[in-house]
């Protein structure tokens, strides 16, 4: 009996220790720690998510989209939760597939993170974001995720905005496509950071790239109350985003598709060719109406996550590397549309504007002769005449006369070099400015560059003028390359005298950009000054504001006085009618809208001529001025100068409907209504 008690009593003692532990534990809970596990259960139920903002758009001069949204369901996956389950997320990829109906092996790609030795498709984004894996989900496929949440942890199905091209092809390289936000992206820019979403995509290319951060918007807020299993329950707290703003270019897509044609035209027509550009400015103004670069591309195939298929494919010479834009990045030698560069240095060296000029079939730089066209001579002549005949043998004069007032080999201590410096003045050898990414610089080369290339390539020269190339198999070509490679190790660093001739003719070693070339064109015929030419034109709010003009800077003055430039644009106005470019223009309406210009036809070692045409119109009070150049095109009049025409009948409706009624550019900003949308008038 008394052992039973004192089991009792120890029973007892446990149960009241107990129960006070229970208290005490209870007390450190609600009173102690209480607001802390208040906080705690709040956040467990609260999910807080940055709403992305719908991207601007980008529009034509007249309102038309280049760029636009449309609304589509689009899978994604969080890599970082998928992570965490038991096997990596094998099971939930192979659930996946099965909906999508894409092989697991794929969607495992496109979330493995991008690295040297890791093959497209692979994430180029961050790894805070989730990957998108289809862009083109039907609604029945999202339903599958959406209502079986607990068999897809960290798949989402949801309604975003993508990118549209109703133009297609059309200006793909000028418009630019667009890319998952890298890590680093995030570490750089602050405003971006901070309104990351986990799904923003920045501009890679193009005006997406240029104006990224006014097309972006700003991203909205939401607080979402969830369930234990992550399903959304109710909005606590909202804040709406804020779209991004639109850009309206001075592009007009009808020039455009004009001009795009006029390109595969041209690119069809001569086999060989293996790329093609053509840029249409606005001489009032300063204002890109068309940039075009063939082959093309469709930016729609970056939409989702480019296959390793479609991106090497990009990169091949078998698809023309398309990427590239030849308009602001090919580098070409002008032939002899850069003459408007060379007669300008003959000026400012002191040869009379009226005076009279033989023309030679040869004329002997140094001890080698260099020829004229086909080695026809054409008597004497003035500069007007050579212009249109397009003589060279009086450029080549000219520059072997100047290089010899330098000190020919021996250069005297400050060379005026007259012809590269006037080369200079008309915007070459240096970016025109104009608001697109990577534009090449093109090349003026005189004794500094080429003091500087022999210092950079010499020790490759005297190499192989020791060892010559064994691995051409052509005997007569190894035979000269050793020898060039002698001459270039030995006195590499000197102008030569024919380095002078060629450069007063666009050869040699001399190269520029079509982008370069239009605006040249567009100072000589306009007022004089260098612009930098703009493709936007506005930045304009969702409801219609406009928040500010992008102004096309005037960034030098041509080293020619009016008269001087009215004689020179006079010479150019004969060329389509009664020069080099005349076969090319035949049955054109010149009573209705006279075309002035130069062609181009330019050596290309080892391949055909690259095509050029250089042109203005009308010639009385130039509107536009139209360049097109095509790259193992043959000679100026044979391919890019009707390009040209084709240009000029489709921006005049020579042969049809007129892309532009009236022959003008539109001149007034589109209007807007409170919503953002175009009024149409």
């Amino acid at each position: 009996m008394m052992r039973m008690r004192a089991r009792l009593l120890v029973l007892q003692v446990l149960v009241l220790v107990l129960l006070v532990v229970l208290a005490g534990r209870l007390w450190q809970v609600q009173v102690v720690r209480g607001q802390e596990f208040v906080q705690r259960a709040t956040e467990t139920r609260t999910r807080t998510v940055i709403v992305p903002a719908v991207r601007g758009q980008i529009l034509d001069a007249s309102g038309r989209p280049l760029v636009r949204n449309k609304t589509a369901l689009v899978v994604s996956v969080d890599r970082t939760r998928l992570a965490r389950t038991p096997d990596g997320g094998a099971e939930v990829l192979a659930k996946l597939s099965k909906v999508l109906g894409r092989p697991v092996q794929d969607l495992q790609r496109r979330i493995t993170p991008c690295a040297p030795k890791v093959p497209k498709p692979c994430w180029t984004g961050s790894p805070y974001q989730p990957v998108p894996l289809d862009e083109k989900v039907s609604t029945r496929e999202a339903l599958q995720i959406l209502e079986r949440q607990e068999e897809f942890p960290g798949v989402t199905a949801e309604v975003h905005s993508v990118r549209e091209y109703p133009g297609g092809r059309a200006g793909a390289q000028m418009l630019g496509y667009l890319q998952p936000v890298t890590e680093a992206e995030l570490e750089k820019r602050e405003g971006l950071k901070a309104s990351f979403s986990g799904v923003d995509l920045a501009g890679r290319d193009g005006l997406e790239y240029v104006y990224d951060d006014e097309l972006r918007g700003k991203s909205g807020l939401r607080r979402v109350q969830v369930d234990r299993m992550g399903k959304a329950l109710g909005v606590e707290e909202q804040t709406a985003p804020v779209a991004g703003d639109t850009i309206v270019t001075s592009i007009d897509s009808r020039v455009q598709a004009v001009v795009e044609k006029a390109l595969a035209h041209a690119m069809k027509a001569q086999p060989s060719a293996d790329g093609a550009a053509g840029v249409v400015l606005d001489v009032r103004t300063g204002r890109v109406v068309a940039l075009a670069s063939a082959p093309g591309y469709d930016p729609a195939i970056w939409a989702g996550g480019i296959s390793a298929r479609g991106y090497q494919w990009l990169l091949s010479d078998k698809s023309g590397k398309p990427l590239v834009s030849r308009a602001i990045n090919g580098q070409f030698a002008p032939g002899s549309t850069f003459k408007i560069s060379s007669v300008s240095a003959m000026l400012r060296a002191g040869y009379p504007l009226n005076g009279t000029y033989d023309c030679p079939g040869s004329y002997m730089v140094g001890d080698r002769a260099f020829n004229n066209f086909r080695g026809q001579g054409l008597g004497t002549m003035s500069l007007h005449t050579a212009l249109v005949k397009s003589c060279d043998t009086i450029f080549y004069r000219a520059a072997y006369e100047q290089y010899l007032k330098d000190g020919g080999r021996n250069a005297k201590k400050n060379p005026k070099e007259i012809f590269a410096n006037t080369a200079r003045a008309f915007g070459f050898g240096k970016p025109t400015g104009i608001d697109l990414p990577g534009e090449s610089s093109g090349r003026i080369p005189d004794r500094a560059w080429k003091k500087d290339l022999w210092a950079r390539t010499s020790a490759i020269s005297c190499k192989r003028s020791r060892t010559g190339y064994p691995e051409e198999k052509d005997a007569a070509r190894a035979a000269f390359l050793k020898r060039l490679a002698l001459e270039n190790c030995t006195e590499g660093f000197l102008l030569r005298p024919g380095d002078s001739a060629n450069f007063s003719i666009g050869q040699g070693d001399v190269l520029v950009t079509p982008v370069q070339l239009a605006r040249a064109y567009m100072a000589l015929v306009g007022d004089g000054r260098l612009r930098s030419p703009r493709i936007a034109w506005a930045q304009v709010r969702p409801d219609g504001t406009v928040v500010k003009t992008f102004d096309v800077p005037v960034v030098g003055k041509l080293p020619l006085s009016q008269k001087e430039r009215l004689y020179i644009k006079g010479a150019l106005s004969d060329v389509a009618s009664d020069g080099t470019a005349a076969g090319a223009f035949a049955g054109f309406p010149m009573d209705r809208v006279r075309v002035g210009g130069k062609t181009g036809t330019a050596e290309v070692w080892g391949k055909k001529d690259t095509s050029w045409f250089a042109s203005f119109a009308p010639t009385d009070h130039p509107q536009f001025v139209v360049v097109v150049m095509v790259s193992q095109g043959g000679m100026g009049a044979e391919t890019a100068a009707p390009a040209v025409r084709e240009i000029y009948e489709g921006i005049y409706g020579i042969k049809g409907p007129a892309a532009l009624p009236g022959g003008r550019p539109v001149s007034r900003l589109p209007r807007f209504a409170p919503d953002g949308t175009v009024i149409r008038e």
